[in-house]
């Protein structure tokens, strides 16, 4: 989902705030004039971005236009003019730098994304992302996971409980943790992380209705699927790469998690040239 209107200028005032400290300097070499420019993608991506990429030359100066040529989620080709931009030379330099990370960070994100819809497509799997997010850029990324195709697991600690392995020793075990979830949390979603078969009977026995699957090889996963005969969703994580994700939904797991999709980035190779 997109962030807020208020989200994403937050965002971008903290980026030019690093960016400009007291003042572009270079942009004072810069006769007055307006001009015209373009955003070229320079490689085959999906565009991830536009959002955040405005609110930066409105921010620096609200009478530079900007004229989009493709939305959030299209695939990009090889040189494709993305945007056309009219304005004052100084401000679209000074606000160029800023708007090309947003748009190279988030259309990594997006592109990653669909590189690992695309492997596992036909299968009904979700790939899901993670809380494996770079710093002040959560709500950006996961915004960016959706233009890939992905889908959004929790957003953070708030909105959904995971119970891990030391969430679990520190309860004392695998149906007491379940039974404290239910007793404080109601409708809450509530996943609980297994480290294998065992466990997972254990969850199952306790009521889990959605199990994490962590690390497990395929052959477990495919055990796993048989074991739970659909009482649960299942997710798998830990170790999913683009090479062996295909393999993984094939084992007819429900999602599968992927931190890298967030914080492996990948940059997408953005210019912005003066026409």
């Amino acid at each position: 989902m997109l962030p807020s209107a208020a989200q994403i200028a937050a965002d971008v005032r903290l980026a030019l705030q690093e960016d400009l400290g007291s003042g572009d300097l270079t942009a004072r070499l810069v006769p007055p004039g307006r001009v015209q420019a373009r955003i070229l993608c320079r490689e085959p991506a999906v565009l991830a971005g536009i959002p955040w990429a405005a609110e930066v030359f409105t921010q620096v100066d609200d009478a530079v236009s900007l004229h989009w040529q493709l939305s959030d989620g299209d695939a990009m080709t090889r040189n494709q003019v993305i945007c056309e931009i009219h304005g004052e030379a100084a401000s679209i330099l000074t606000a160029e730098r800023a708007a090309l990370n947003f748009l190279q960070t988030l259309s990594g994100t997006a592109t990653a994304t669909a590189a690992y819809v695309e492997a596992v497509a036909g299968t009904g799997v979700n790939i899901l992302d993670t809380r494996k997010t770079l710093p002040g850029l959560r709500l950006a990324q996961k915004y960016a996971v959706t233009c890939g195709g992905g889908v959004n697991h929790r957003i953070g600690l708030h909105d959904m409980v995971l119970i891990k392995e030391n969430h679990i020793a520190a309860a004392g075990s695998i149906t007491a943790v379940l039974e404290k979830a239910a007793s404080l949390f109601g409708a809450t979603p509530v996943e609980i992380e297994v480290e294998n078969l065992k466990e997972l009977e254990e969850a199952l026995a306790a009521g889990a209705r959605r199990v994490l699957l962590d690390n497990f090889s395929l052959e477990q996963l495919a055990q796993a699927v048989q074991l739970n005969d659909g009482r649960a969703r299942l997710e798998a994580s830990g170790g999913v790469s683009f090479d062996t994700v295909a393999a993984i939904a094939a084992t007819g797991v429900d999602d599968i998690s992927i931190g890298a999709l967030t914080k492996d980035v990948k940059a997408v190779d953005f210019s912005l040239l003066f026409s």
